[in-house]
């Protein structure tokens, strides 16, 4: 019988925070493992080296620089988890890592930090909870 998986889909919000701490319980309740989820800006692709890896190595450190406190979180409460990083969007990059994965869960914040996507309240959420291939708690 393979290991249950979480998908917890996080960015720098408020939001993100409140549904890693509620995954942990649930990580703990059901024993299973959390894949932490990062969906990081596009690369450019208008620009040419050496300004191109530079502006990928920054896109690169900033997102990994989002996941250091939920890292902490996890370790802090002995809860297993691995990561990973992806291009947006965010809404589809969620519901298809999470059908590959074979993810049992997706738990997320009800709304998030983006650009202009964030203009509209909760879109990538929304986009989630139609097009993921397993159930979906929203934390707000």
């Amino acid at each position: 019988m393979n290991k249950k998986q979480i998908m917890v889909p996080v960015d720098d919000s408020s939001y993100s925070f409140d549904a890693v701490q509620y995954s942990i319980d649930y990580a703990k309740g059901m024993d299973c493992e959390i894949l932490l989820l990062h969906c990081h800006k596009q690369f450019p692709t208008a620009i040419g080296e050496p300004f191109l890896q530079k502006a990928i190595d920054k896109i690169l450190e900033k997102a990994d620089n989002v996941l250091v406190p939920y890292r902490e979180i996890y370790k802090e409460n002995n809860v297993h988890f691995r990561e990973l990083l992806l291009e947006e969007p965010a809404g589809k990059v969620i519901s298809e890592t999470a059908k590959i994965e074979g993810i049992n869960l997706i738990i997320m914040g009800s709304r998030g930090k983006s650009d202009l996507a964030g203009l509209i309240v909760g879109s990538t959420t929304h986009k989630v909870l139609h097009t993921a291939p397993c159930p979906v708690l929203v934390v707000r």
